[in-house]
């Protein structure tokens, strides 16, 4: 398992504190203070987790995501990002989630928290499939492999987040079934964490990822559609078994 991390973050306090616990937590930490520097750490030490402030000189936090998403170097497209900010407007962590970023941790915040929203990411990251989550799910044009993290539709490769490809690879396992978006946390979030109420609306956004990144647009949906009232469910495909 891949246990290096890297904090960007501008407030010296609060980078030697996130660095100190995940250090504690037994990971291997490297820190910069700067967008510029802390984008070239990445690029070099290949983590498996990014910590991210928004608020940074040289570089934002926005920048770097959109750069580390771009798919300009393939093997940190899929980079775990939890974007740490001091902003309280919902908008701004909308945008984080939009741009790319899997998670994110509201300042103030408990550093044992983050080091355990961090421990169940990683656990995700590590726990390689099993059984009836290692078989190669096929529905419809998309083609989704849990074990290798790649999905195509009708051929052509597709770039998701870590959270995005979970969360899509769960509704393709469970066609036609609606879930809560309380529901649709449990797949990200550790029950560690305790209340995650607070992070329900960052189901919408990941969703509305995923619709655009699969073309799934206009007033017809042709994969996920909305329960109203309830949360989300994936459309069964016509072609879904002679596919299989």
């Amino acid at each position: 398992m891949n246990q290096t991390i890297v904090v960007i973050e501008d407030d010296a306090q609060i980078r030697r504190v996130v660095e100190g616990y995940l250090q504690q937590a037994g990971y291997r930490v490297f820190a910069a203070a700067d967008g510029v520097t802390g984008l070239a750490l990445v690029r070099r030490e290949r983590p498996a987790l990014l910590v991210l402030d928004l608020m940074l000189p040289g570089l934002d936090g926005w920048e770097i995501t959109r750069r580390l998403r771009s798919g300009d170097d393939p093997a940190l497209v899929g980079l775990y990002i939890v974007m740490l900010t001091a902003r309280i407007e919902e908008t701004d962590r909308v945008v984080g989630l939009e741009m790319g970023a899997d998670d994110y941790v509201t300042k103030p915040f408990s550093p044992r928290e983050l080091v355990a929203r961090v421990r169940a990411a990683l656990r995700r990251l590590d726990n390689v499939p099993q059984t009836e989550n290692a078989q190669i799910l096929r529905t419809g044009p998309l083609r989704l492999d849990p074990v290798y993290y790649t999905l195509t539709l009708d051929g052509a490769p597709i770039e998701l987040t870590t959270t995005e490809f979970d969360l899509l690879a769960h509704f393709m396992r469970h066609p036609g079934r609606p879930f809560t978006r309380s529901e649709l946390l449990d797949i990200s979030l550790d029950d560690a964490l305790g209340d995650v109420s607070a992070y329900e609306r960052t189901i919408d956004v990941h969703m509305k990822n995923i619709r655009r990144k699969l073309g799934d647009g206009g007033r017809k949906s042709r994969f996920i559609e909305t329960v109203h009232g309830m949360g989300y469910r994936f459309l069964p495909q016509p072609d879904a078994e002679a596919a299989q």
